[in-house]
């Protein structure tokens, strides 16, 4: 392994520890959101209501476990299946007012985190760091879909 494959490997796995730390020191009020749970929330509320087989896809989990995760969310009144208006034997999922809200002050915490964490970078830096995180992800994504 090279010496930057290795710093890599090394930083990831910190940055990884690090990200846990703020998504528990975001919970907001009574609702303490799991990480699925907010990840499921993000994508409703940015692209808009999904089939649960898409969701699977989107996020590469077995259906079983996205049921088991947007249960969860429907259990604590964060989303609601309705029937597909495209085709009545499947169901679609998204978003209640209350996930709405319980989202975006989880949302508006993270982002007050994170502007705290960069607020000595450079706009330059930021904007760099943003396509490079974009770019990674969508590397795992091409491995991920190849596999």
């Amino acid at each position: 392994m090279d010496a930057a494959s290795k710093q890599i490997e090394q930083e990831l796995t910190m940055l990884l520890r690090r990200v846990q730390r703020i998504h528990v020191s975001t919970r907001v009020g009574d609702v303490a959101l799991e990480r699925s749970a907010y990840g499921i929330m993000c994508k409703l509320a940015d692209e808009g209501p999904h089939r649960l087989g898409a969701l699977a896809s989107a996020f590469g989990l077995d259906p079983s476990t996205i049921t088991r995760q947007v249960q969860a969310l429907e259990e604590i009144g964060l989303a609601a299946r309705q029937s597909d208006p495209t085709d009545r034997r499947a169901s679609i999922l998204d978003l209640t007012p209350t996930g709405r809200q319980v989202l975006d002050q989880t949302r508006q915490h993270r982002r007050a985190v994170l502007q705290q964490v960069l607020e000595d970078w450079s706009g330059g830096d930021l904007d760099e760091f943003g396509r490079l995180l974009k770019e990674f992800n969508a590397s795992i994504d091409r491995l991920a879909e190849e596999g």
